[in-house]
């Protein structure tokens, strides 16, 4: 045993690059943990409490205003990496400065662009999806969400540029506490679904204001103590930047719509008692992929060092060992969900929700494969080909939402849940591919240069 532990030091004393990814995943990862256990209590005391009916309503909301927000969004946390990164790296403060300075303004006004947005399309939201007007209240209640996450992304970006992703983590947690907290007294006190809903909301404040405070702390300390007022000519070209941010905005706004609007689709095309089914399958393959969750956060800020000093050895040992961690774990998930998932449903949730079980069977496959290359598009975006994402995830979006106004109607939450199945497949296979391949030509190109 202590040969082994011996061992395993030299190997990541040996490897730094992963060596800090483990430590900064581990910090996610321990936060996450504890998360997931209390992810899955307030996913059972919810659905339990409210019902299939009004716990797919609830997911109709959440999903309805996350969506908007994120139709407005331009990833400025994957611009922060991509640019704070890299000035960071080569010791440019004032560019850096300049950088965090954008990203941030332009998160904040188009949070507020988007929260009129939500304002005015609520009433469709609550018709024709939620199929009840009561809804509406509900939705331009949690919009607050939008308003409380105004610099959430860029703000996130700096914790993790400067690797403070044990402050992340510990925000993540209270968040989680907080929601499982509130949830869990509801159901005893026989709450109702605006408690519940208050619940997730209180958790997106916390998730919002928190990095914002905290990332203006780290900020000066890593650049300098007015950092904002560096000049925006000190900014990469500006066209580079456009095309950068519209890209992951449009890659964004596809996966929006073909993975992350579920319950909305499921919500036009069948019932809210259906939605509650298929929320239930999601809220239970979630939790699951959980564990390798932060290697996607904690690994792409390493992938872009690596690719900025063409490290392309210590970058491909770094996929590997991150992909043999993650289908490890999705192996053993796998067999615990086939072995066991159907009798669990009905032990924890009741029988009511069983039908949900080969639906999230079906999503399993999909979510597996996604989490085993989950590293697919964050290579892309180190390489700086945000382009690429976009055009693959819109092919196989157009593929989805074609095909869903004959499948889902068809086949219900089954055949929904094997369409976002077959989408994960396609775009991971393809993106993964296309990495690889910029990895052996910039390989190539580099021994020419030498």
């Amino acid at each position: 045993m202590n040969s082994l532990i011996s061992r395993v030091k030299r190997f990541l004393a040996e490897d730094l690059t992963l060596s800090r990814v483990l430590k900064n995943t581990g910090y996610l990862f321990s936060s996450q943990t504890l998360g997931l256990g209390l992810s899955f209590v307030q996913s059972v005391f919810a659905a339990r409490l409210l019902g299939i009916a009004a716990f797919g309503l609830v997911g109709i909301v959440t999903t309805f205003v996350s969506n908007v927000n994120r139709l407005f969004s331009f990833r400025m946390g994957e611009f922060i990496i991509r640019y704070l990164g890299k000035e960071l790296t080569e010791e440019n403060t004032e560019k850096a400065g300049a950088v965090v300075k954008v990203a941030m303004l332009i998160e904040a006004v188009t949070s507020l662009i988007a929260f009129g947005f939500l304002l005015l399309v609520a009433p469709l939201g609550a018709r024709y999806i939620a199929k009840d007007m009561h809804a509406l209240p509900m939705i331009q209640f949690f919009g607050i969400a939008i308003l409380a996450n105004a610099v959430y992304e860029s703000s996130l970006g700096v914790l993790q540029v400067t690797n403070h992703f044990r402050t992340q983590a510990a925000i993540n947690l209270l968040q989680s506490l907080l929601t499982a907290t509130i949830i869990v007294a509801a159901y005893f006190l026989n709450g109702s679904i605006y408690t519940v809903l208050t619940a997730y909301l209180v958790g997106k404040i916390i998730l919002g204001i928190s990095p914002a405070i905290l990332a203006q702390y780290h900020l000066r300390r890593h650049l300098h103590p007015q950092w904002w007022k560096a000049s925006m000519k000190q900014l990469p070209p500006i066209n580079e930047m456009i095309q950068y941010t519209v890209s992951t905005n449009l890659s964004g706004t596809i996966k929006m719509i073909v993975s992350e609007s579920e319950p909305l689709w499921v919500g036009y095309f069948l019932d809210n008692r259906a939605v509650g089914l298929y929320k239930l399958a999601l809220s239970i393959i979630n939790p699951l992929m959980m564990p390798i969750t932060p290697f996607i956060t904690t690994s792409f800020p390493e992938m872009t060092r690596s690719v900025v000093s063409r490290s392309w050895g210590q970058l491909r040992r770094l996929l590997r060992r991150m992909t043999f961690i993650s289908a490890s774990w999705t192996i053993f998930v796998t067999l615990i969900m086939a072995l066991f998932g159907k009798w669990l449903i009905g032990v924890i949730y009741t029988q009511e929700f069983v039908p949900a079980y080969p639906a999230t069977m079906i999503l399993l496959a999909g979510f597996g494969l996604s989490n085993i290359f989950f590293w697919n598009r964050s290579l892309l975006l180190s390489f700086g080909k945000a382009n690429i994402p976009l055009y693959v995830l819109f092919v196989a979006a157009v593929l989805k939402v074609g095909l869903s106004f004959w499948v889902i109607p068809a086949y219900g939450i089954n055949g929904a849940a094997w369409l976002l199945t077959g989408n994960f497949i396609l775009t991971v296979v393809v993106m993964v591919s296309i990495g690889l391949v910029l990895i052996r030509y910039s390989e190539r190109h580099r021994a020419q240069e030498l």
